[in-house]
């Protein structure tokens, strides 16, 4: 086994923490795969990977190799595609990670669509709710809603959503509709901690008026805070996406609509030197499409 095998090997077994698994995964032995990060290791000489009857995990040494292993396997997939002109198709394998109800509803379809369409891909797609860091992840291309802070990645606007306040017929049939921001201190509320840092829920065009909340239930999904509010256990926010589904089968309300703050921005965010691979084009131009057909997800609920 060559180097470059030895260093895709030992990529494989960290993000499978398995020998085993990494081996099906490239249709290798299981001993073939350890001989091979065996090698890599002596020729480095360091260790990488801590081995246990039951773990496999990343030395200290190892973690830092690997973020250099996948910027430089990157590098030379895309030099490989360049090399086959402009027309050259999508191939190997794209990691993209998104929120986990953003990429259910709105990611998934894309992938599924570019699988169809490019036999030679395969993509790895994290549904996570966390942000998660490119480099250090091995990642391709992230989904972000919200404001980017500044950084060295470039981004793609995709879309806009909103943050909503929504509450089942049950529990405002009981309690009433909340007259204005204020009133929400008399309600029960439901707290989506990947989306109300610190307690505190921003309104209007500035975020004033802004309350401090002690939510009745904190939950760290989206899906769950949908479902709680479903059960009329209170008030939840969420974005507009998030509740679409719920809205539309009526067992949830939009509550305090005029008092929303302004849309927040969705985009794809990918390294500098990714921008010229082709399975990151071709994927920002297959989202575009679906959001183009999909229309706006920021319509009043």
């Amino acid at each position: 086994m060559d180097r470059l095998d030895m260093l895709r090997t030992f990529v494989t077994v960290a993000d499978e923490a398995s020998f085993a698994e990494a081996a099906r995964r490239m249709r290798i032995s299981p001993t073939a795969a350890s001989r091979a990060v065996a090698a890599l290791e002596a020729s480095l000489g360091t260790a990488l990977l801590r081995r246990t009857t039951r773990s496999v995990r990343l030395t200290e040494d190892g973690a830092a190799y690997l973020a250099r292993c996948r910027a430089a396997l990157a590098e030379l997939d895309d030099a490989a595609l360049a090399l086959r002109g402009a027309g050259a198709a999508p191939g190997g394998t794209m990691v993209i990670t998104a929120p986990i109800v953003f990429g259910r509803l709105h990611i998934l379809p894309v992938v599924t669509q570019l699988l169809r369409d490019h036999p030679a891909l395969s993509i790895r797609l994290t549904l996570s709710d966390r942000i998660v860091r490119l480099v250090d992840e091995g990642i391709d291309i992230a989904v972000r809603i919200g404001d980017l802070s500044d950084s060295a990645l470039y981004a793609a606007k995709l879309a806009e959503v909103r943050r909503i306040l929504v509450a089942s017929p049950a529990y405002l049939a009981e309690r009433g509709l909340p007259a204005n921001v204020p009133a929400l201190h008399g309600h029960d509320l439901i707290s989506f901690a990947g989306l109300d840092a610190e307690n505190e829920w921003r309104f209007g065009p500035a975020g004033k008026p802004a309350i401090r909340i002690s939510p009745r239930l904190t939950v760290n999904s989206a899906d769950a805070a949908i479902a709680a509010a479903v059960a009329g256990l209170g008030v939840a926010r969420v974005l507009s996406y998030q509740a679409m589904d719920a809205i539309a089968a009526g067992g949830l309300i939009a509550v305090l609509d005029a008092a929303a703050p302004p849309p927040l921005p969705v985009h794809l965010v990918y390294q500098a030197g990714r921008g010229a691979s082709v399975n990151v084009r071709a994927f920002i131009d297959a989202a575009r499409g679906h959001f183009k057909d999909l229309g706006p997800l920021t319509a009043e609920a």
